[in-house]
């Protein structure tokens, strides 16, 4: 297995190593992601909404497309974690192949992989499979044998729809609920907030309209969202003309300087637990706040982000705790940052100015 490869990806392709299927002239990669062995291949585009694995994408030379169109003699995917997810895509994928085209699908044996190989077989009839890597890889070529009612019915799982007045897509976070910790933080954003306010992680949009709706005075909303499907659902929720849209990978920093700061930073990386993620997310935040800005963040209440924010110089308290969420909220204070920059007596002068 090739070092830093995803174990369903070195899956995926064992059918072409295998000569089970001829690589094509050219192929579509639905959920795409690095390879070695595609530097070799003729032409493959990818798709994928996920902004880092999109910049790993393009750097590696492939081509890229926001929304697959055409058709296509072989169709690579690999599914999300949810289940209207994952059959949206298998229907999205037969459409887009040729007639006769194959569909290769692989997951891990931990995300349903079996389950849905018997999906797929439900609506192909006849499927190939291989395990490896604890892992499935299954294909089925296109005919006009496939369930058209069923395929139908997988479409229909695709279809935006509506989360307590808000609009959502399967596969995003928190596709069917409003997040609770989420709702939390937004029960308890203050109403004086000022100036311009950055979202971080921002999603469909619930703590931008929260936030505008109980501080009316904002100058602007930036929103930043590294999936492209939940920014766009973000855009039908918030048409004021005060929210901007970044699909942006908030690890790697911010652009611009803000007064606010709201987050509910994420912890995982795929089906595993990341706490340098949330990490880094108050890392970007802390650097791109004006002095006297202020952090709103929530968290699972074990997540270690306190030591965080020390480090970062920032003064912060935490206001609501309950058995799973905690509130911190953070200032950016000149004389810590004097501290932090070894400007002692200056904090110091500072500190009794404010008393």
């Amino acid at each position: 297995m090739v070092r830093g490869v995803s174990p369903a990806l070195e899956t995926l392709l064992m059918p072409f190593e295998r000569g089970e299927i001829a690589i094509p002239p050219r192929a579509l990669f639905l959920g795409a992601e690095v390879h070695p062995a595609f530097e070799e291949w003729p032409q493959v585009t990818g798709w994928q909404p996920f902004k880092p694995l999109a910049v790993e994408w393009e750097q590696a030379g492939h081509g890229r497309v926001d929304t697959p169109a055409g058709t296509w003699p072989v169709v690579m995917l690999l599914p999300g974690k949810s289940r209207d997810e994952a059959l949206a895509a298998f229907a999205k994928a037969y459409d887009l192949l040729e007639n006769g085209g194959t569909l290769v699908v692989a997951m891990a044996n931990l995300a349903g992989a079996q389950r849905f190989e018997k999906e797929l077989e439900r609506a192909a009839g006849k499927i190939v499979s291989l395990q490896k890597h604890k892992c499935r890889v299954f294909h089925a070529v296109k005919d006009g044998d496939w369930d058209a009612a069923l395929l139908a019915e997988w479409r229909q799982l695709g279809a935006l729809r509506e989360v307590d007045g808000f609009t959502v897509e399967a596969g995003i976070f928190s596709a069917d609920h409003i997040d609770p910790g989420s709702a939390l933080l937004a029960e308890h954003l203050p109403k004086n907030l000022r100036g311009r306010v950055a979202d971080l992680g921002a999603g469909w949009g619930f703590l931008s309209r929260m936030a505008l709706e109980k501080n009316p005075d904002l100058k602007e909303v930036h929103l930043f969202e590294a999936d492209a499907r939940a920014l766009d659902c973000a855009r039908k929720n918030l048409t004021d003309p005060r929210c901007q849209f970044h699909w942006h990978d908030v690890a790697t920093g911010l652009p611009d300087k803000f007064e606010n700061v709201v987050m509910n930073p994420p912890f995982h990386s795929g089906q595993s637990t990341d706490i340098g993620l949330g990490r880094a997310f108050v890392r970007s935040a802390a650097a791109s706040l004006r002095m006297g800005g202020r952090i709103f963040l929530v968290a699972n209440r074990q997540l270690p982000y306190e030591a965080e924010l020390d480090e970062l110089g920032l003064v912060w308290r935490k206001p609501v705790e309950d058995a799973t969420y905690k509130l911190l909220f953070a200032e950016k204070r000149l004389e810590r940052t004097l501290l932090r920059s070894g400007y002692e007596g200056q904090a110091a002068e500072t500190q009794r100015s404010r008393r």
